[in-house]
């Protein structure tokens, strides 16, 4: 068991260096083919043919790409994520990618850890009840609602949200952010709310999930053994149903996650929030490649990382496939 364990941890780190390492080339050729010049982006189109020279052989555009990726790829292992070209610390100084990451990154992390949590919360006893309801009328009621939650578009949905709690309701002060490193629990109380646009819609897809898995694991011929051995409805349910329901479900919560953790571009743009997400499109906009090409490395290791932490939970859910 234990070495399956380890053989399994070994398969998925190699994949994940192989991945990276592709994905890291892909961006950063892509990147070179773009049409458009750095340096114009950069300084504008009234700097002198001097000027311009000097910071292309700064910025190390005269080297060919292949070197140009050794030097940008050494220095990421170094953790060196290099320097940004729209950023500055102060007139001569680019700002360090890392430290510009590193201060959007945790708006992220706690939008996410949010609205998660509320996804999980809120959507696998919902769904649990659905499985179990038997009226058709509370069943084609929530059928329509979960289908209309999951048709608004994301910026309308925080539209609605900003309007309902904080206009209407005053929960809360619209594009009133408040940073983490001023005042920690003002930050999370606004939070709230950017995480409720996010898991609105994923709470609707998770417990439709959850419940069409349910009675496709309610009509298996064990469940019908476990009730003729004399084990309960609940028993039966919550025991077994829900626990082999679940799988599929772990898979849809895993790409949920990933999906929230590498961005909230939409929400993070709506509510105003200076996470990744909301980066990433303003460095895609000011052709700030340094930044770009860390954000696509760092969204490629949050899905496969995430991927790796569902298949090792599969084995804690399935002790059949502890077996494999």
């Amino acid at each position: 068991m234990q070495y399956r364990t380890t053989k399994l941890i070994g398969k998925k780190l190699i994949t994940l260096i192989m991945t990276l390492f592709l994905v890291s080339v892909a961006a950063f050729l892509a990147f070179q083919i773009i049409p458009g010049d750095v340096v114009n982006a950069i300084l504008g189109t009234e700097a002198t043919p001097e000027r311009e020279a000097q910071l292309r052989e700064e910025l190390g555009l005269n080297d060919p790409p292949v070197v140009r990726y050794l030097h940008w790829i050494g220095g990421v292992l170094k953790g060196d994520l290099g320097r940004s070209y729209r950023y500055s610390k102060s007139m001569n100084e680019m700002m360090p990618v890392a430290e510009l990451i590193g201060d959007k990154l945790p708006v992220t992390l706690w939008l996410a850890a949010l609205a998660v949590l509320i996804i999980i919360v809120v959507s696998i006893p919902l769904g649990v009840l659905w499985a179990q309801g038997k009226s058709r009328v509370l069943d084609a009621f929530l059928n329509v609602l979960t289908q209309t939650v999951m048709a608004i578009p994301s910026f309308f949905l925080g539209i609605l949200v900003t309007y309902l709690f904080g206009m209407v309701l005053h929960w809360f002060q619209p594009g009133g952010y408040v940073s983490y490193q001023t005042d920690f629990w003002g930050f999370l109380g606004y939070l709230v709310f950017p995480a409720i646009s996010v898991a609105i819609p994923k709470i609707a897809m998770t417990a439709r999930f959850l419940r069409n898995s349910m009675l496709t694991e309610k009509s298996a011929d064990y469940v019908r053994t476990a009730k003729s051995k004399g084990c309960t409805d609940r028993q039966v349910m919550y025991g077994h149903v829900l626990r082999n329901a679940m799988m599929p479900v772990v898979t849809f919560l895993g790409m949920i996650i990933a999906e929230i953790v590498a961005g909230s571009i939409v929400v993070e743009q709506v509510f105003g929030l200076p996470g990744v997400g909301r980066l990433l499109i303003s460095s895609i906009s000011n052709r700030d490649f340094p930044v770009v090409e860390i954000l696509i490395l760092y969204i490629t290791a949050v899905v496969i990382i995430v991927y790796f932490l569902v298949d090792l939970l599969y084995r804690v859910i399935d002790p059949r496939i502890r077996e494999m």
